[in-house]
């Protein structure tokens, strides 16, 4: 039933309670966990300055990832982990496609209506496009 799960992981508090789900289902169900970690680029960008944050985010990403990683080796959780460089929705997306999730587990960002309105949310455009289910987490 559920083969693969997606987690969408930023590092923030939400993203950990997120991780915290998605490993108890992916212990309970045998299930393969792949977290994606999305590097967001401010627009325009230079070229010096995209390297200089994806090095950044990549570095960052893999330092926190390793207590993912010791967690789900200890529930016996096959995990993997992903960086890319994207929109987060768009990438979160992509993935969930490419690895053939069945489920995309993500943490809920606190925004203001307002926010949500003039910005969108990545959330809302992950359940909107995604090709599987998807469990947001607060």
């Amino acid at each position: 039933m559920l083969n693969k799960i997606l987690l969408a992981y930023d590092g923030s508090t939400a993203a950990i309670r997120a991780f915290d789900f998605a490993l108890q289902l992916a212990a309970r169900f045998g299930s393969k966990l792949v977290v994606l970690s999305v590097v967001q680029l401010p627009e325009p960008a230079t070229m010096v300055e995209s390297t200089a944050m994806v090095e950044s985010a990549t570095e960052h990403f893999n330092q926190s990832i390793e207590r993912l990683r010791t967690a789900a080796s200890s529930a016996g959780v096959d995990f993997s982990h992903k960086i890319v460089v994207g929109h987060p929705s768009e990438q979160i997306v992509h993935a969930a496609d490419v690895e053939k999730a069945d489920l995309i587990v993500m943490g809920h960002r606190g925004k203001s209506m307002v926010q949500r309105w003039l910005l969108g949310s990545v959330s809302k455009r992950v359940i909107t496009y995604a090709p599987c289910s998807v469990t947001i987490v607060r």
